[in-house]
């Protein structure tokens, strides 16, 4: 499933950090292009620059508090 947004922390409301696929990141420089969940490894945040190449920008491992928002108009 295509995850459309990612929250990493215990106080989701309060301190957790938010990642959106197609966000704006470093200044404007770069988009998310894919937010993947790895199975037994944790979250992988892939960025995209203006010279169209992608790269990984962050990851989380599988013990840090996250929650996953799908994108459900897909299916």
């Amino acid at each position: 499933m295509l995850i459309r947004k990612i929250s990493i922390g215990l106080d989701y409301k309060s301190n957790a950090m938010h990642y959106v696929l197609n966000q704006h990141v470093l200044g404007g420089k770069a988009t998310i292009h894919l937010i993947q969940e790895v199975p037994n490894e944790g979250i992988k945040i892939w960025i995209e620059n203006d010279d169209k190449t992608i790269k990984l920008w962050k990851e989380f491992n599988s013990y840090m508090a996250y929650a996953i928002e799908y994108n459900i108009e897909k299916y």
